[in-house]
């Protein structure tokens, strides 16, 4: 039987803004908080392709941040948009 993603992200620590790779990847808890350039408005990490999660999930597993989760309306700058 597979493991859904939310049930391999249960238990599974949240990621910093403070962590090395969040920080070299402007990540935010807060899409709307983000200053990079390459933010762009209604960004997320809900709708982006690294997302292992529900777009209704609150949080989910990241292709980027493995063993972590990522907060469903964060961003970073590795955010590519689901088809």
């Amino acid at each position: 039987m597979a493991i859904s993603s939310m049930a391999r992200a249960a238990g599974q620590p949240m990621v910093a803004e403070t962590e090395a790779m969040a920080v070299n990847l402007h990540y935010k808890v807060d899409a709307t908080k983000a200053t990079h350039a390459k933010y762009k408005a209604g960004q997320q990490c809900s709708n982006c392709v690294l997302y292992q999660g529900k777009a209704s999930d609150e949080a989910a597993a990241c292709g980027i941040f493995p063993g972590k989760q990522v907060a469903g309306k964060g961003w970073c700058t590795a955010y590519a948009k689901k088809p």
